[in-house]
């Protein structure tokens, strides 16, 4: 693990008059696995949101790799990138959401070769090769034919999963990746993020599986209220929390 990857500083988000983020102060590792916790509403899967510019933010910077993300903020004036740029710079992350997002008329290997090729500019045949490796990865070779229709909701997670990997990004962000999952099907995804986890992927997650987050996290994020409200070692954090919103949340939830 070598080298700050992420930045977030003073980051702050608003729908109308509503502010969601409150000032996020935040940094990881290259090859950190971070878990995010909390409340619903308390600004989790928007701060991922705003880190791949799917969502745009009113004040603060985002830094990924010493990029400056959406924004040029020099000389004390902050204005949006180019659309060219900032599409550019969304490839520095790759994320999976709740729902799958797979295009039903193209096979899994299809799914993932899209990006490659018109995105990558790689051959058909070099998209292929590479669709094929990940999908391997995720415990789906034999699938790499099948039409979403034709696999399980876990299934259809690992290859929308292989295909953000495909793409090489620097930061993997997921996005409570098993919450559409039926309870049965939630380990196997979990398992592919782990093995993940194993080889060294740089990772944050927005995450309610607590006793996953324990097992796998170098540290472990909770917001509260648009805020980091604590953060650090999950055995420390789990066992010992430092404020009562935590061990509050923590007595709700299913870790035990």
């Amino acid at each position: 693990m070598t080298g700050t990857l992420l930045e977030i500083s003073d980051l702050h988000k608003r729908y109308g008059n509503v502010e969601v983020l409150k000032g996020v102060d935040f940094t990881m590792n290259q090859g950190e696995v971070i878990s995010i916790i909390g409340s619903s509403g308390s600004g989790k899967t928007t701060m991922l949101r705003c880190i791949n510019m799917l969502e745009d933010f009113q004040g603060g910077t985002i830094r990924i790799d010493g990029q400056e993300i959406g924004y040029d903020s020099a000389g004390g004036v902050r204005r949006r990138k180019k659309e060219k740029d900032i599409a550019r710079q969304r490839a520095l992350t790759g994320m999976a959401f709740q729902q799958f997002n797979l295009f039903p008329h193209m096979t899994a290997a299809g799914n993932v070769m899209l990006g490659l090729t018109k995105v990558r500019r790689m051959s058909r045949d070099e998209a292929r090769a590479v669709a094929e490796k990940w999908l391997d990865r995720v415990g789906l070779l034999s699938r790499v034919d099948h039409y979403p229709g034709q696999l399980s909701g876990g299934q259809q997670q690992r290859v929308a999963i292989a295909r953000a990997i495909a793409m090489n990004p620097k930061l993997m962000l997921f996005d409570e990746v098993t919450s559409a999952l039926d309870p049965e099907l939630v380990n196997e995804v979990l398992q592919v993020i782990k093995g993940l986890a194993a080889d060294g992927m740089s990772m944050l997650l927005v995450t309610h599986e607590m006793r996953f987050a324990y097992e796998t996290s170098a540290r472990v994020v909770f917001m509260n209220q648009g805020r980091i409200g604590e953060q650090g070692n999950p055995r420390e954090m789990f066992h010992r929390p430092q404020t009562e919103r935590l061990a509050e949340f923590l007595k709700n939830s299913t870790f035990n």
